[in-house]
């Protein structure tokens, strides 16, 4: 794929949405870093529900780790995993706390040697708290990446450093949240919405493989 195509890919995704963020619900770094270690294996609508009981108790790394891990339990229990995500966040607070001075580091490196953060979520933080141009490579990003040939790879970090190097810096910051909303609501897996898509004619998804 060549850089104006790709160019206009990335036009008309900003089109269809002009300011994108992510659908998880947050106020603080903070609390998007604890949503972000959530989620894994989760659905954001199944996070945004068990964090609209839990932040207004406890938001802060001194308040969750004031829950305990059993405390903690009981406001994420209905999460996937939620045994070894409570124990991650209460090391995780643990860790703010004792070398941060609570607040949330804003270098990958800090960030990635905190429990249950992985360069994924390093880079969710770092994008959508700090508005930094990185791009985090899930699920939905990585089949988008593929199908279009934006962007195509063997595995997350392929895809993650060929995205670096070809979107253009003007879409660089907002890349990521295009690519994931495009990925679950209309690039998605099972059966491709080609027909409402923006990006339809600029796409080098293989005609005969597109549904009818």
């Amino acid at each position: 794929m060549n850089r104006e195509k790709r160019t206009e890919i990335f036009r008309r995704l900003r089109d269809q949405r002009p300011v994108p963020t992510t659908e998880l619900h947050y106020d603080t770094p903070f609390e998007l870093l604890v949503a972000v270690v959530l989620s894994a294996q989760a659905t954001d609508v199944g996070v945004n529900k068990a964090t609209a009981r839990l932040f207004p108790v406890a938001n802060t790394p001194a308040a969750i780790r004031a829950l305990g891990v059993d405390g903690l339990k009981e406001y994420i229990k209905t999460i996937g995993l939620f045994n070894s995500k409570a124990n991650n966040v209460i090391k995780l607070c643990d860790q703010l706390i004792e070398k941060h001075d609570g607040q949330v580091p804003r270098s990958r490196a800090a960030l990635e040697a905190l429990p249950g953060v992985g360069r994924k979520t390093a880079n969710v933080v770092l994008n959508t708290a700090f508005g930094e141009p990185t791009i985090a490579v899930d699920t939905h990003i990585f089949r988008v990446s593929n199908r279009t040939r934006i962007a195509p790879g063997k595995n997350v970090v392929e895809v993650e450093n060929r995205l670096m190097r070809v979107v253009p810096e003007e879409f660089k910051r907002d890349c990521h949240h295009w690519l994931i909303l495009h990925g679950r609501y209309t690039c998605t897996a099972r059966k491709p919405k080609c027909g409402e898509c923006v990006i339809a004619d600029l796409c080098e998804f293989p005609p005969s493989q597109r549904p009818v």
